[in-house]
C-alpha cells in the first residue's frame, strides 16, 4: 500500500533525524514492512516510534532501537550475524537485509513459529529461526561477525556468546535491572556505552 510506503518513508527520515547515519541500515528499515510483524488490529501504530506488544509477555522493539542495535554491529554485507531474542522477527528480517545471513533464537516456540512465518512471507531466505536458550548461542553456527542481543542481560551478557564471536566482531546487548540499563558494545575486550534503553529481561535456563 502506498500509505504504508509513505509511512516507512517518513520513519526513515526520523530515524536520519535522530542520528541514524548508516545508509545500509536505512535502506533495510525503509523496505522491510513493520506492520506484517505486529499484531492483528496494531498495522496502524506499526510506525511509532515505540515498543508495541506481541504476546507472551513480549514486545517488538521501537524502530529506533531496532536501527541502533543494527548500525552498532558495524558488520558488513557478507557477515555471519546471530540474534538473540527473535520475537516478531522484525529485527531478524532487518539484518537479513542488511548481511548475508541470521540466525536468530526464540525461547518461546509460539513466537518463533509465528516469527518464521512472517520472514518467509516477505521472502527472506537467508534467515534461520530456532527455539531455544539464545544465551547458549548458536556454536554450531559460530563465529559469527556479529550478536545482536534484544533483551537485558543482567549484569553481563552470557559468557557463551561472548566466546562465539569472530575476532573483532561486536556483541551488542543492553545490560542492566528491572528493564533499564545501558546498551553496550563489547568488541576485542573493549566495552563501549550505547546510552540508555529499556528491554524485557533475558530469560535463560530453566
Amino acid at each position: 500500500m502506498a500509505s504504508r510506503e509513505a509511512e516507512r518513508a517518513a520513519m526513515v527520515e526520523r530515524l536520519r533525524a535522530q542520528g541514524i547515519t548508516d545508509e545500509r541500515v536505512l535502506d533495510a528499515m525503509r523496505q522491510v514492512p513493520r506492520e506484517r510483524f505486529v499484531p492483528p488490529g496494531m498495522a496502524r501504530d506499526a510506525y511509532r516510534d515505540t515498543p508495541l506488544p506481541i504476546g507472551l509477555g513480549q514486545t517488538i522493539s521501537a524502530p529506533l532501537i531496532v536501527a541502533l542495535c543494527t548500525a552498532a554491529l558495524q558488520a558488513g554485507p557478507d557477515a555471519h550475524v546471530l540474534e538473540v531474542g527473535t520475537g516478531s522477527g522484525y529485527g531478524a528480517a532487518v539484518l537479513a537485509h542488511r548481511h548475508r545471513s541470521v540466525v536468530t533464537i526464540e525461547r518461546h516456540a509460539a513466537l518463533a513459529e509465528r516469527a518464521r512465518a512472517a520472514v518467509a512471507a516477505i521472502g527472506c531466505t537467508n534467515v534461520e529461526v530456532r527455539t531455544g536458550d539464545g544465551a547458549l548461542g548458536a556454536p554450531d553456527r559460530a563465529p559469527f561477525d556479529g550478536i545482536v542481543v534484544t533483551a537485558m542481560a543482567r549484569d553481563e551478557p552470557p559468557p557463551a556468546l561472548l566466546e562465539q564471536l569472530a575476532p573483532g566482531a561486536a556483541l551488542v546487548c543492553p545490560v542492566g535491572r528491572r528493564g533499564s540499563g545501558r546498551l553496550l558494545r563489547y568488541r576485542s575486550g573493549r566495552v563501549e556505552d550505547l546510552g540508555a534503553v529499556a528491554f524485557v529481561p533475558l530469560v535463560t535456563g530453566g
